[in-house]
């Protein structure tokens, strides 16, 4: 009796879109990591998840960006005053009972605006990350997935983005800008933003596209559409999210800087910013009003900037 051939039977029976699930199979194989606790070999984003479980700088930041969303969204939890409410003759006063910061030169509650003022920075930092990271997507996939004039203008429309410096072209954007609403820096920070994005994504869309799986797709006819969305997008996701991660400190620290300089944030805008722009000049006689709303942008950015370097770590195997 003639000995069977493995192979044959396993694509012998599939029919019509066999090859291409064995396809999708054999891509899925590719991508995974370790088995899991069932036997079956772990995707992408569980073998992430497994290494950020056990690394102590995930946990340490992500604590402290869990706490200080919570502050953010609730802010009354731990600061129950209102941070408009001033009294001038407690200016520039130290710490006192209820009070532990002590107070600014308009005699408002230095505790009370540093906790208020999470939830302007934290929400321009979201909401810029968001904006940037999908508009950026978006166009740096299709033109790295199309290639061609598409690819070659968007190109040259990033190293024009790319020529703007940052502070300078806030001063001269926001400048003009009425609105004391976060949108404006919003809508500033996608703006400069979106290149950076555009460019990883671009980046990493050129080398998925060009895998076995992706490749064997076409030659199975499945439309350009469904190559982007099943087999090139969720592959090339990945550094788009350590990029989108990192920048969402930066960016809450560009809000600051902005606000500092007096074309950012504006009052009655309770902000990290406005605090230390108003706390600069009296840093001799009052260093606690510009001490503590420092102290609490510095621990934000920092704890973004630790997330993504730990995503980072666990997205890219060959940091491992």
């Amino acid at each position: 009796m003639p000995e069977r051939d493995p192979a044959k039977d396993v694509i012998a029976p599939a029919g019509a879109g066999g090859a291409m699930d064995l396809a999708l199979s054999e891509a899925e194989t590719l991508e995974a990591g370790a088995p899991d606790a069932t036997g079956r070999p772990r995707s992408l984003g569980s073998d992430a998840w497994h290494q950020l479980r056990r690394n102590p700088v995930f946990l340490v930041s992500a604590l402290l960006i869990v706490l200080l969303v919570l502050i953010a969204l609730w802010p009354q939890i731990l600061a129950g005053g209102d941070p408009l409410r001033c009294d001038l003759s407690k200016s520039q006063a130290g710490a006192a009972p209820g009070h532990p910061f002590g107070y600014d030169t308009q005699g408002c509650d230095v505790y009370t605006r540093t906790i208020h003022g999470a939830r302007a920075s934290i929400t321009v930092g979201v909401c810029a990350t968001l904006g940037a990271a999908l508009l950026g997507s978006l166009l740096g996939g299709l033109a790295g997935f199309y290639g061609g004039w598409w690819d070659a203008l968007l190109s040259r429309a990033a190293d024009v983005f790319f020529g703007i410096p940052v502070v300078l072209g806030g001063l001269v954007f926001l400048s003009v800008v009425t609105s004391s609403t976060v949108w404006p820096v919003v809508g500033f920070i996608v703006l400069l933003g979106w290149p950076q994005v555009a460019r990883i994504a671009r980046g990493a869309v050129l080398t998925a596209r060009e895998h076995d799986y992706v490749q064997a797709a076409r030659a199975l006819g499945a439309g350009s559409g469904r190559m982007l969305l099943r087999h090139v997008a969720p592959n090339a996701v990945a550094p788009v999210i350590v990029v989108a991660t990192i920048a969402l400190g930066t960016y809450i620290a560009l809000e600051a800087t902005l606000s500092f300089l007096g074309v950012g944030l504006r009052p009655p805008t309770v902000s990290w910013g406005i605090d230390i722009s108003n706390a600069a000049p009296q840093i001799r006689n009052a260093p606690h009003m510009l001490l503590w709303p420092a102290g609490a942008l510095s621990i934000t950015v920092l704890a973004f900037i630790m997330l993504g370097d730990a995503v980072r770590d666990a997205l890219d195997p060959k940091l491992r």
